[in-house]
This record gives structure tokens, sequence and C-alpha cells, in this order.
């Protein structure tokens, strides 16, 4: 089969398309015939080398895709050939067989129903971001109904996620972007208010939205430009989840002392057992609803891996880089 594969760390270039042998469904594995493979900033890092979690070499990289079952041992219960589903959760890349090839090798854990509603596509475009962003509103900032929640950085893959989530479960959605494009499709998806942040006063903005109160919780894309700002768009006992982060940063703490803040950090890689069958109960609930419709921004080749991991790490995305396989 055909797979993206990775011998050394560094660069893009790293990322080499070979091909090796079919992967064989021990009993309890389960063999995927992947059809789209989301692309993270998480698996930019990791061929770098300098992430803190390193995959055996040679590895292929990959967390997120779709497609249908193959195979499965004979000790695999609830999946059978032809099942379409959609990939996600820890197991994947750190174990050195990720979703960038034409099959994967799969525990049924990381299996998941994909609704006939839903393209491979779209089903390659749930797993880090959709993870990502119901653990950051839902099990870190506790966010409910009623509430007000802004999105800094809501276009990409996450954003759209975070808006989706959120409008769903009735909270007031302001969501920023860079684009018009962009905005439009956040509006589209769920967003009660959308602002551009490359406006020089577009915290005003926000804060005219909110009546001047702030926002309850702000899930932030990029803390090392936004963090300090956030906390004067905060409301009191406001709570600010940390979901990308690129370098350091440096906050006045009154701003988080005056409201009674709380900035909290995430990773997957945290998340428990029991908290992922939480995650995805809520997903699949919400695409076969409607609910949740992810948005594959820009589709590529498989054998362009290497750009694909150039572009996930470029400002002005729109929702997720899915590789076709």
């Amino acid at each position: 089969m055909k797979a993206i594969r990775v011998h050394a760390f560094g660069g893009p270039e790293v990322l080499k398309l070979e091909d090796i042998a079919d992967p064989k469904a021990g009993p309890g594995d389960v063999v995927v015939r992947v059809r789209a493979a989301g692309v993270n900033p998480v698996d930019a890092y990791m061929h770098t080398g300098t992430y803190a979690r390193k995959p055996p070499l040679p590895y292929t990289p990959g967390f997120d895709g779709a497609g249908d079952v193959e195979s499965a041992g004979a000790d695999v219960k609830g999946f059978a050939k032809g099942d379409r589903v959609y990939i996600a959760g820890p197991g994947n890349t750190i174990s050195g067989a990720g979703t960038y090839a034409e099959r994967a090798i799969c525990i049924p854990s990381q299996l998941h129903r994909l609704p006939a509603r839903t393209s491979y596509a779209q089903g390659a475009a749930l797993g880090v971001p959709y993870c990502t962003a119901y653990r950051a509103l839902f099990q870190r900032a506790r966010a409910v109904a009623g509430e007000t929640v802004l999105v800094h950085g809501a276009t990409g893959g996450v954003g759209i996620a975070t808006v989706e989530l959120a409008h769903a479960r009735g909270l007031t959605v302001i969501g920023t972007g860079g684009t018009d494009a962009g905005l439009a499709a956040v509006r589209e998806h769920g967003a009660d208010v959308v602002v551009s942040h490359r406006a020089v006063n577009y915290a005003d903005d926000i804060m005219r939205a909110t009546g001047g109160r702030g926002a309850d919780v702000i899930i932030e894309m990029a803390a090392h430009i936004n963090l300090d700002r956030d906390l004067s768009m905060l409301a009191r006992f406001g709570r600010i989840v940390v979901v990308g982060n690129r370098g350091k940063t440096e906050i006045d703490a009154r701003g988080a002392m005056g409201r009674d803040a709380a900035i909290l950090g995430m990773t997957l890689f945290n998340v428990t057992d029991a908290e992922f069958v939480e995650i995805h109960a809520g997903l699949i609930a919400g695409l076969a609803n409607g609910t949740l419709n992810p948005v594959a921004g820009r589709e590529m080749p498989l054998a362009e891996a290497a750009r694909a991991h150039t572009t996930v790490m470029e400002p002005g995305a729109l929702g997720k880089i899915v590789l076709t396989v």
C-alpha cells in the first residue's frame, strides 16, 4: 500500500510517499481502508523531533481519518467489514502507524460510526479539532447554556468546531477571524457575532457585543499573541482555555486577579478513556442531528503531505486540511 513515512526528524521534506506492506489485523485489531486523513498542527510539530512526544522511527503520521472497515480480528465486537467509520483518539501516530496511508490498523476504541450524511473528508476533520473543542468548552471551561463564549481564531478546524458545539449547547458565540471568507463561514456555522481580529480596536467591538461585560469563556488559539489582551475582554469569574500557543507570552496578572479569572491549559493526551466516551457520544449525536458539519477547507492528495504540513502552520486557515487517499 501507499503510505507517508518519516525515517528521520526534520522539516516537511522528511515526509516521503512509499510502498509498504499492508497491515494485518490481530485478534483485537481493525484494519480500515482510509479514504481521507486529517492534517493537524500537532502532526507538523511531531516530525521535527522537538515535540514532547516522539513516535518511534520510522513512522506514518496522522491521528485523524475516515474510511471503511476492511477487516476485523476475531475478538473485535461491534465492527464489521464495510462499516463507515472515523478514526480518532490515541494509538496511531504514537505507535508509528498513523492515518496518512491507504490502510490503518486501529484498536476499536479509536473507531466511531460515521453517519451517512457525513462525507469521508468531513469525518477526517473530526478527531483532533472536535475533541479539542469539546474538551476546551465543556470539560475544562465547564461552559453552560446562557453564557457567552469568545472563540479567538474561529476560522480553523478547532475554531469552527468550537463555534458549532457552543451554538448547539445554547451559548452566545462571538467568533474572530482575519478574512471576509473566514468570517462568513464562522457566521454560517453558528456565530452570533463575528469580529475581524485584524481591526486595530477589535477588543472594543467585542466589549460592545457583550454590553461591556466581557465574555464568560474565551477559547484561545494563539496565546502567545493574544493572552494578555484576552484578560481585558473577560467577564468576572471568566475562564480562558489555551488551545494553541507557539511561544512565551507576558501578561499583567492583575487582569486575572480583579476578575477572579482562571487561565486553563489543555491537551488531548491528558483525556481519560471515560472522557473520550463522553466526547464522542456528543460528537456522534451532533453529526446525526445535523448540528455539527465539519469543514474540510482544503483537500490535497496523499503525495502532497509535505506541502500540507507547511500549509497547516500558515495563518488564514479555513476549516481543516484533509489528505485524500
